[in-house]
């Protein structure tokens, strides 16, 4: 029985160390978020997360929607993920297992970019360096 415990114990410990991304990357990022001026809201999905400057963790593996609002203004882009081609080599490699459990959880994917910012001011508009 004790062989049988230990034998299913390391199967399992090899199963969940083998999946590359989930392991070194996991399945989340973090992105900062800003707007000239500051102030602006942000909005998730429809979820207000609060004001510029903000900076918070998202899934990888969605694509998200961010509405920024700003007085009677309101900006709209889209964050886009990517699959990183180096996870799914390394999962490859390492055989079925891993690549069935990046799969699932997502975490071969990865932002487009990780600083999303908007500007308010009218096109044409400076502000002088402060010296």
């Amino acid at each position: 029985m004790k062989t049988k415990l230990a034998l299913f114990l390391t199967v399992c410990l090899v199963l969940s160390l083998t999946s590359c991304a989930t392991l070194f990357k996991g399945t989340t990022e973090e992105v900062n978020f800003g707007s000239n001026p500051t102030g602006a809201e942000v909005w998730v999905d429809g979820k207000l997360m609060g004001t510029t400057p903000i900076n918070f963790r998202l899934i990888t593996k969605k694509v998200y929607l961010i509405e920024f609002k700003y007085q009677d203004q309101t900006k709209s882009v889209y964050l886009n993920n990517h699959v990183g081609a180096g996870w799914i080599v390394l999962d490859v490699l390492g055989g079925l297992v891993p690549v069935i459990i990046d799969a699932v959880t997502g975490a071969w994917y990865s932002f487009d970019q990780s600083n999303v910012n908007v500007d308010f001011r009218a096109p044409g508009t400076f502000e002088p360096a402060v010296l």
